[in-house]
């Protein structure tokens, strides 16, 4: 299945709209991008909180493992600074999930520019495409064995004003089978699409 046009014309147009699709994607994934990358740098204040817990809670562990060898109270002194070690956890946890809700947020407003700036433009572009290549292969397909209902579809397609171009009356000269008016609305139908005419002279 063919996916680009036979005259030049159409398919610099197709290839240059391929080009604006795959560059609008491309602006739209680097600023996701680069929000992610601004988003991601709020997690510094969160990592600080993070590495200040666990400082917290390594200096009081270690104190409370020496307060056991005091005789006498030392098992007493080293369940206080247990306090002090849980409180260093906490804070330490909290910079934890706030690295993480940082980070999932980061993600999010990446993904939905993507979806909401990104996707709709490739769907477009999609179908349109997609809808070309099924009624330019149909066109091919009849382009050499029936010119008549190529030229049907001219006369319930096209403008006016481009039928009238072809023939003063096309409808009339349906009706009375004129070949050669025939084949130039098939002609106007395939250069429509992008096609070339039909190569075989009207009878």
């Amino acid at each position: 299945m063919r996916p680009y046009a036979e005259r030049p014309l159409r398919v610099l147009r197709q290839l240059l709209a391929d080009a604006l699709v795959v560059g609008w994607v491309w602006f739209v994934v680097s600023v996701a991008l680069a929000v992610k990358a601004l988003i991601d740098g709020l997690q510094g204040p969160a990592m600080t909180l993070t590495a200040a817990g666990e400082a917290v809670r390594g200096a009081f562990t270690d104190a409370a493992n020496t307060a056991r060898g005091v005789p006498f109270v030392g098992e007493d002194l080293a369940r206080a600074l247990g306090t002090g070690t849980g409180a260093g956890e906490s804070l330490a946890a909290a910079g934890r999930d706030q690295v993480a809700t940082v980070a999932t947020a980061a993600t999010g407003t990446a993904i939905g520019l993507v979806v909401l700036a990104a996707v709709p433009v490739v769907l477009v572009w999609l179908a349109v495409r997609v809808r070309w290549i099924r009624m330019a292969a149909s066109a091919r397909a009849v382009r050499d064995v029936d010119t008549d209902l190529l030229a049907l579809r001219a006369m319930t397609r096209r403008p006016v004003r481009r039928l009238l171009a072809v023939s003063p009356d096309p409808a009339a000269a349906w009706r009375r089978d004129d070949r050669a008016t025939m084949h130039r609305l098939a002609a106007l139908e395939l250069a429509s699409l992008g096609l070339r005419s039909p190569e075989r002279p009207p009878d």
